[in-house]
């Protein structure tokens, strides 16, 4: 970005409709005519059952169409001991909605929240006194994440989700007639290189086309503020290192081309507009909440294309039986591919610098790395000596995508001195 999450049933029942009709008939003569007591007694009955018809058609077209409306959360659900894949909604509370301000925070629209990033953004502008909507439509985010989020700020009006689609504009035209956004975070996305390159219209769909939809929904609404999840894989092979925000963009994948092609529609935008944007490049991010109460959760049909991080501890819980690493023939020192690592929660401070600093009338752009690459067998060493595993790692000579030089993923330093001075960096050290 499956388990979904069904949307409730809605039952229209009709009840027993009891019309009173008095008879009138005046006759201007003792022998009258007109029509029978029969003929009256059948107009009646065809009238009640004329207007039975259209009551009953309206209160079906009515139920139809508040089956079509998104389903909305903001009450804790049942208690969960992680994000890993829970399907129930039986315990789902109420519908409410989150239209005013509070003092003291802002309301942020944060999709892909039930994500792995997203997860963890949402829990950082909960743990700062914001508003938080999370929109996911759980195709690859978490239920039990969103359960994770609920039971640790229980009270009315922190959070809300939203079972929806961002391709659906009327359903996102509607979360946002509903709400007073201060800001949007936008990390709804699919996000496996290997898999754009089998299904690229859906990249495309997911990644270019929501974007849209959400940016025309901001404009319509009066919401000022976006902070855009992008992606270092919009810079393709690049032929110079370091990478910086300047090097040309020429991106090798469908995944890293809807991005790119996202960006530009952002910038072309904001041409016209007062919007304040912060768009945000990075790669291959690891880790999780410090407290162990959100991670990353791959699903099982999603492995052979997920991040490393996710195949490593995977091997050192058992749930897969070995570690398989791809690349052998990379010019590095040990001959597997050097990528720049970054910890989720650093990344996350990045997104809040991000929120805090973005300016009206303004697109500003910042790789989002430590500057240091690690190989890929360093990395597998490192999940090792945390995890205190004894997987078994088998390394193939040829690489997943037939690359024969090495993907340096380094950055230059122009996030840490332009987004208040933090430092950025992974939490798994060699």
């Amino acid at each position: 970005m499956s388990p979904t999450l069904e949307r409730s049933g809605f039952i229209v029942q009709a009840d027993a409709l009891e019309v009173t009709t008095q008879k009138t008939r005046t006759c201007h003569t003792e022998s009258c005519s007109g029509p029978s007591g029969m003929d009256v007694f059948d107009q009646k009955q065809k009238s009640i059952l004329v207007g039975t018809v259209l009551v009953a058609s309206a209160l079906t077209i009515f139920g139809i169409a508040m089956l079509r409306q998104p389903t909305l959360y903001n009450r804790p659900g049942l208690s969960t001991s992680g994000n890993r894949e829970d399907n129930s909604n039986s315990s789902l509370p109420t519908p409410s909605r989150q239209e005013q301000h509070k003092a003291g925070g802002i309301h942020v629209l944060v999709t892909g929240g039930a994500g792995y990033i997203g997860s963890h953004a949402a829990l950082r502008l909960l743990k700062d006194s914001h508003r938080v909507t999370i929109v996911d439509n759980l195709s690859r985010g978490n239920i039990g994440a969103v359960k994770v989020l609920e039971k640790l700020f229980p009270e009315p009006g922190c959070l809300q989700f939203i079972n929806a689609d961002l391709g659906d504009p009327q359903a996102v035209n509607k979360i946002f007639a509903e709400n007073a956004f201060d800001a949007v975070i936008h990390f709804a996305a699919v996000a496996y290189v290997g898999e754009s390159t089998l299904d690229p219209l859906r990249y495309y769909h997911n990644i270019t086309s929501n974007t849209l939809v959400v940016l025309e929904a901001m404009a319509s609404h009066g919401v000022k503020k976006l902070i855009y999840s992008s992606t270092c894989a919009t810079y393709g092979e690049p032929k110079k290192m370091p990478i910086t925000e300047k090097t040309p963009q020429l991106p090798i994948n469908p995944y890293g081309k809807a991005k790119k092609m996202a960006e530009d529609i952002i910038r072309d935008f904001s041409k016209n507009s007062d919007m304040a944007v912060v768009i945000l490049r990075y790669f291959n991010v690891i880790g999780s909440d410090p407290e162990g109460r959100l991670g990353e959760a791959p699903r099982p049909e999603l492995r052979e294309h997920g991040r490393i991080s996710g195949a490593c501890f995977d091997a050192a819980s058992g749930i897969i039986t070995g570690l398989k690493v791809r690349g052998t023939d990379y010019n590095t020192p040990d001959g597997t591919c050097i990528r720049d690592y970054i910890d989720v929660n650093d990344l996350i401070d990045a997104h809040m610098k991000a929120l805090a600093n973005a300016e009206s009338r303004q697109v500003k752009t910042y790789n989002v790395g430590t500057g240091k690459g690690k190989s890929v067998k360093e990395f597998v060493e490192a999940c090792k000596i945390a995890t205190g595993g004894r997987h078994k790692s088998r390394i193939s000579r040829s690489s997943a995508w037939g690359l024969r030089r090495s993907l340096q993923r380094s950055f230059e330093n122009k996030a840490r001195a332009e987004l208040d001075g933090s430092v950025y960096g992974s939490s798994i050290k060699p």
